[in-house]
């Protein structure tokens, strides 16, 4: 049987998984033993929610995070080499995309195995297609720089790029960081510059609006905690 790195895509926040994920997902978890996760705790309870009749004792988990070493890495695709498929799951939403499982993407590339992308929620494209802002053209630079002022300036030549390149911006940030950095798309850009915000996208309290920056100051959400997207595009 031919060894498979399928990619998994992890329920956003406490969302019914019959809500965003194909039955096929299951079908697929179910097959495997091994597994490539971001937290072993978040992927344990996932899994436990897919099924509850999985055997949890009877799997292989291998964390991949910030912290992982390019030397732990290379070793993680042992399994494969003895013909077993591998699955690979970030805390939430698509793996490898913004996730320390493009590491993992990449060697299995390298190798020759074949890479499956499984279907599932990204927040960031269900953002883009809400926003109203332009889908052929655009960019996602993941997190701004924690540094203030190196924050404005990157905020500042993006939306320059936005404006030049007609380009839609994408960006998240760490959840407790997220009312500062609506704060610093307010105060920074250009008043007519339309921002959009996403959050809690798939859950029960999803909230997606893209308003002039000007209006932004009127009616902010409380973002603390929440995984959210900020999106930036010309009036």
């Amino acid at each position: 049987m031919e060894a498979i790195l399928y990619l998994i895509p992890v329920t956003i926040g406490e969302t019914e998984h019959s809500r965003v994920l194909p039955p096929y997902n299951r079908e697929i978890i179910l097959s495997l033993r091994h597994f490539i996760v971001e937290n072993v705790r978040t992927a344990r309870r996932f899994l436990k929610k897919t099924d509850a009749s999985i055997v949890i004792d009877n799997l292989e988990f291998t964390e991949l995070n910030e912290h992982t070493t390019p030397e732990e890495i290379s070793g993680m695709l042992a399994p494969m080499e003895r013909g077993e498929s591998i699955g690979v799951m970030s805390e939430a939403g698509c793996p490898a995309v913004a996730d320390p499982g493009a590491d993992i993407a990449a060697l299995a590339q390298r190798k020759g195995y074949r890479v499956v992308p499984l279907v599932g929620p990204s927040s960031i494209l269900m953002a883009l297609m809400a926003s109203g802002f332009n889908g052929q053209s655009i960019a996602f630079h993941g997190y701004l720089p924690v540094e203030a002022h190196s924050r404005a300036e990157r905020i500042k030549a993006f939306e320059a790029r936005m404006y030049a390149e007609n380009e839609t911006q994408i960006f998240i940030e760490t959840p407790y960081r997220n009312n500062k950095l609506l704060d610093d798309f307010v105060r920074i850009c250009r008043q007519a510059t339309r921002l959009c915000v996403a959050s809690d996208i798939t859950g029960d309290d999803e909230f997606i609006r893209t308003l002039p920056v000007r209006e932004w100051t009127r009616q902010k959400p409380d973002l603390n905690r929440k995984p959210a997207i900020f999106l930036i595009y010309k009036q």
